[in-house]
């Protein structure tokens, strides 16, 4: 069954507005009621470099939830953004979503990042079918 226009219709002027914690809202949303209008919104989200920085961890979360491999290569990109959260769901999505093409970014994103982050990434590849020797995290 499709998503409700009208909701989607909603929650892309909620995402386009400037209230952050309706933008916080509407991707989670988004990704709940899923669909092709929500897939596009959510990749732009999290290609987004002046979205708020909670905005797209979010996002990048919940294309993790849609498993569709278009979202890989924005994906991947997000391994190298700001903050701490984007990083990381980029990570856990790109193992959920389970697309080989995220085995190398996954591999170099284990010499960057703080724990939290090489943790998501050593899951990530886990799923990917590349199991690693358990190595300290810490430097």
């Amino acid at each position: 069954m499709d998503p409700d226009p009208k909701i989607i219709k909603q929650l892309l002027a909620d995402l386009r507005g400037f209230d952050k914690e309706k933008r916080r809202t509407a991707v989670m949303k988004l990704g709940m009621v899923g669909g092709e209008e929500a897939l596009r919104a959510l990749i732009m989200t999290v290609r987004n470099d002046h979205e708020d920085l909670i905005t797209r961890g979010r996002a990048a979360m919940m294309l993790g939830k849609l498993r569709d491999h278009r979202a890989v290569d924005p994906l991947i990109k997000a391994l190298d953004a700001p903050g701490f959260k984007t990083p990381v769901y980029a990570a856990e999505a790109l193992g959920k979503i389970g697309d080989r093409r995220a085995v190398e970014p996954l591999l170099a994103a284990l010499t960057t990042g703080n724990d939290t982050f090489r943790k998501a990434a050593q899951e990530a590849l886990r799923q990917l079918g590349h199991d690693l020797q358990p190595e300290p995290l810490s430097n």
